[in-house]
């Protein structure tokens, strides 16, 4: 079974439905609209979403100007055109416009199946959102949520939290740390790190009683 999120945004009932209710048989998780509205929106925030299906002819907006839009706000999302728009000049248009790949109505399903599933299978690597405890890590907009609520941290806090969260249960010593998130920065010196870890710990346990990282006297930090 497929454990992949599918957006599914098409004005066509029955097509939708046909969608939906296609993909869903192969054990894929499905949400449908008929217009690209900004409950749209909504769903990409809230959901790990891995691909979307997108109608170009839409009410109110064209297909690809959405997906730019969206693709501008930040979110790296695979997109598969299903459209009737089958000129030669409408698909290379397509692919100009953030296309994985695109497939002209009206489809074949085993067909359309077949496709989805090697665009998730190439690009899953690169939009893959995980989940250790209540803490989810977003790829495609580099944020970190606990129990749905946005963790507002620095760029330098994202990176080191970023390296724990990558190394569940793994010990990681201050002289790791600073030579890959500090990188060259001048300021190496180990109490940076102490620094910069009890900064990041009072954001995401403020209360101190979850006790996501571990200090381990005289040899560094542990993400558990």
């Amino acid at each position: 079974m497929n454990s992949s999120t599918l957006l599914i945004i098409e004005d066509e009932v029955d097509i939708l439905e046909l969608l939906e209710y296609t993909l869903q048989k192969e054990g894929y998780e499905t949400i449908g609209f008929l217009n690209a509205s900004d409950k749209v929106y909504e769903v990409l925030n809230e959901e790990e979403i891995d691909l979307i299906l997108m109608d170009r002819n839409l009410p109110g907006i064209e297909g690809t100007s959405f997906i730019s839009d969206i693709k501008n706000k930040g979110y790296n999302i695979p997109v598969i055109y299903v459209s009737a728009k089958d000129q030669d000049e409408d698909i290379l248009e397509g692919f100009d416009k953030h296309a994985d790949d695109y497939i002209t109505k009206p489809f074949n399903l085993k067909e359309l199946i077949a496709r989805v599933k090697a665009v998730i299978k190439r690009t899953k690597k690169d939009i893959e959102i995980e989940k250790i405890k209540d803490i989810t890590y977003k790829k495609s907009s580099k944020s970190f949520f606990i129990n749905e609520s946005k963790i507002d941290l620095t760029t330098l806090e994202h990176d080191l939290f970023l390296e724990f969260f990558k190394n569940k249960d793994i010990l990681l010593s201050r002289e790791y740390l600073l030579d890959t998130v500090w990188e060259d920065s001048l300021e190496k010196k180990l109490k940076t790190v102490n620094v910069a870890v009890k900064r990041l710990k009072s954001k995401i346990d403020p209360k101190n009683d979850k006790k996501y990282i571990k200090s381990v006297r005289g040899e560094g930090y542990m993400f558990c």
